[in-house]
């Protein structure tokens, strides 16, 4: 008789640390579902990206232009042209953040509907 209650009962081990190897391990493998939450923070950081891009790339732009500009006026002895340079080089430099400031609005207005309609969604 003892050895039949042997046989029916249940042994459980439980190990935390295992557990939490399971997870991480399956997280790896198991397909990505992105919740609201989620969702809602891709949108709002994809806002300011194309006006982050285009701002760096005419900042970078005008630096170089500024750049030329100098090396006219003080390698080359050409004052006039190098300041007339210089100056289109910090024209280009000082447009980069009402450019960005630009963008992002545009983009703000783009998807403000979907992000009004997330909020919504996440805040009942």
């Amino acid at each position: 008789m003892d050895n039949n209650q042997n046989k029916d009962t249940f042994n459980y081990t439980y190990s935390a640390n295992e557990q939490k190897e399971i997870a991480k391990i399956r997280e790896k493998y198991a397909p990505e579902s992105e919740n609201k939450i989620d969702q809602l923070r891709r949108l709002d950081a994809s806002v300011t990206k194309k006006g982050t891009a285009w701002s760096i790339i005419m900042g970078v732009i005008g630096s170089l232009i500024l750049g030329v500009g100098m090396c006219c006026a003080m390698l080359w002895n050409m004052f006039v042209i190098g300041t007339g340079i210089g100056l289109v080089g910090i024209a280009l430099v000082a447009l980069a953040y009402p450019l960005y400031n630009a963008i992002t609005q545009k983009e703000r207005e783009k998807i403000a509907p979907e992000i009004l309609r997330l909020t919504d969604e996440l805040m009942k």
